[in-house]
């Protein structure tokens, strides 16, 4: 038996090699991206324990793939933060319950990549570029490219810390919008979509605030979905289990409103490298035309 359980582990944990278009996803934020659903504190001990319960919505399946921290590609399972966010402890989030959504919705699309890199309890001003938390998101996202993979869109979650004080909540809108066209510039991808969750919660006074911050940036290829009013954990901050998979089922249907309903593999969304050159070519369009005309208008004139 003990050599059975060793064999099961392993197989988990075995790297698998992506296939050439794998659709990847970035999961960043805090702590309701990593996942708290079903973790529980232990007010006796203050250990918190995750119950282990994975709903239906969040199942292995071998269509999906999670970035691990050695930067290996497996299979994915909750929870998928497990040895990113490794000084907490995590539960169920909503990247699962997104990915089965997508796939469901479309069983043709492939491979999806989930590449976890949400640390709870994090401020957004530790998300600069520049920053650690910066820094390695950027290198786990190129990472997950490697092997002809695309990348298919940004999930973000974040800001319930930014709430504690009134300066970081009055600011956040700056340095919310500032972190997406950084990311965008430095993963190539101009439009590249974002999916943004607008708190539930909060651990301050100031959560409206930054609430409002989420729901007032304007970018192109930007989803923002509402967790408001969202069931949480007894602690009043983490979503529960099953808010998670609603959530992560919301997420998907974000998401699938840039995917054209007769397309279900490829050119899902205008965000590969080569976004610039259809920007250019459009630009050059725009010149030539008018050359164009000009250039019959002579002709027509010179043969009457």
């Amino acid at each position: 038996m003990p050599s059975l359980l060793l064999l099961l582990i392993l197989i988990q944990a075995w790297p698998v090699k992506p296939q050439a278009g794998t659709n990847v996803f970035i999961l960043a934020g805090q702590s309701n991206m990593a996942g708290r659903g079903g973790v529980v504190n232990d007010t006796a001990t203050g250990v918190t324990t995750w119950d282990g319960v994975v709903p239906a919505q969040c199942a292995t399946n071998p269509s999906i793939l999670r970035l691990n921290a050695q930067l290996s590609w497996v299979e994915a399972r909750e929870p998928l933060h497990e040895d990113i966010d490794s000084k907490k402890t995590n539960g169920v989030g909503p990247g699962m319950a997104f990915a089965n959504s997508v796939l469901e919705k479309h069983p043709g699309f492939g491979l999806v990549g989930l590449v976890p890199c949400a640390i709870g309890g994090t401020n957004i001003s530790e998300w600069e570029r520049g920053k650690e938390l910066y820094s390695h998101m950027i290198k786990r996202a190129k990472a997950s490219l490697k092997g002809g993979a695309t990348l298919r869109a940004f999930l973000w979650f974040q800001g319930e810390t930014d709430t504690l004080n009134l300066h970081d909540a009055q600011s956040y809108h700056t340095r919310l919008h500032k972190f997406f066209l950084d990311l965008r510039l430095d993963l190539h991808s101009p439009l590249l979509p974002i999916i943004q969750v607008a708190l539930a919660s909060g651990q301050g006074p100031y959560i409206e605030i930054v609430r409002q911050a989420q729901l007032s940036i304007d970018l192109l290829n930007l989803r923002t979905v509402d967790a408001y009013g969202s069931p949480l954990q007894p602690d009043g901050l983490h979503l529960s289990t099953q808010a998670q998979v609603h959530l992560g089922q919301m997420m998907a249907n974000a998401y699938l409103e840039f995917v054209p309903s007769s397309t279900l593999n490829h050119n899902v969304s205008p965000i590969r490298d080569d976004a610039p050159i259809r920007l250019s070519n459009f630009a050059f369009l725009l010149c030539t035309v008018p050359l164009f005309t000009t250039f019959i208008t002579l002709m027509y004139l010179t043969h009457l």
